[in-house]
């Protein structure tokens, strides 16, 4: 798994529900870890831990789901445990599910945070797949999570516009990309006035079902195309003249916009909802 693959297995992991006897396996599920190896653990003949409720995988880590309240002395005993040494573990991690603290071992580095958060930091863990961390990603996981989401939005697009994938169309799938990745920096870094602007609209004036979306974000490009002072002739919808004109010819030209499917718009909004102040 790379870790982009990662990054979305652990955001669905932390988005379930918690659930306590599964959660030690499901976690090295997100890392990578094959069926056979997380059925030995959980057949016991993989797991050396020593302490109550841990699962000790040898040379990556050891962890604990606990009782309500007790994450930091569990992971003092996961810690202090002689199978952590013994076994050459790299993290150790408690959680109750509702606070989660891990360490890693060799830099001492400590994370604790709620436990729905713990997606956000991800890239602390990515050694356990293998991969070297660099303190961009640690630092930013959110460019991880854009870069998904966005190549999760453009195959579906893809998949839904079969003649946008022809040569000649590729073009302007790229630029309409371009645009929406504006969109987005605008609207969370001040260009665009007002909170979301650009995503909350498309997602209050667009169809559940996503039948429109292709039209009101149509529309929305059409006014970032037009000057306000010619904004009255050209009988824009209301909630589209909020959005300001932007010159510089990125919403120049054709406005055509590919279909959207009800799962691309829920990637679009997913992607929205990022803090784009913090992508790169």
């Amino acid at each position: 798994m790379n870790a982009v693959e990662i990054e979305e297995a652990v955001s669905e992991l932390a988005a379930a529900p918690f659930d306590g006897g599964e959660f030690p396996f499901a976690f090295l599920a997100a890392f990578g870890n094959r069926p056979v190896t997380i059925q030995r653990l959980r057949a016991g003949s993989g797991n050396a831990s020593d302490v109550e409720g841990g699962v000790l995988q040898r040379n990556n880590i050891h962890m604990s789901v606990c009782a309500p309240g007790a994450v930091s002395q569990t992971l003092s005993a996961l810690r202090a445990s002689p199978k952590t040494a013994a076994n050459k573990v790299k993290f150790v991690l408690a959680t109750d599910g509702v606070t989660l603290e891990a360490e890693e071992l060799g830099s001492g580095e400590v994370l604790a945070c709620g436990y729905p958060e713990f997606a956000d930091h991800f890239g602390f863990f990515l050694p356990l797949a293998g991969i070297s961390t660099v303190k961009q990603i640690k630092d930013n996981p959110v460019d991880i999570k854009a870069t998904g989401r966005l190549n999760k939005l453009y195959v579906e697009l893809l998949r839904d516009n079969p003649d946008w994938a022809a040569p000649e169309r590729r073009h302007d799938l790229n630029h309409f990309m371009a645009r929406l990745i504006f969109c987005l920096f605008a609207e969370d870094t001040g260009i665009f006035l007002g909170t979301r602007l650009f995503s909350a609209t498309v997602e209050q004036m667009s169809d559940r079902q996503s039948g429109n979306t292709h039209e009101v974000i149509a529309e929305l490009f059409r006014a970032m195309n037009t000057k306000i002072k010619d904004r009255e002739a050209s009988n824009f919808r209301p909630w589209a003249d909020a959005l300001p004109y932007v010159n510089g010819g990125l919403f120049s030209g054709d406005t055509d916009v590919p279909r959207f499917s009800r799962i691309a718009r829920n990637y679009l909004l997913h992607i929205g909802s990022l803090d784009w102040t913090k992508i790169n």
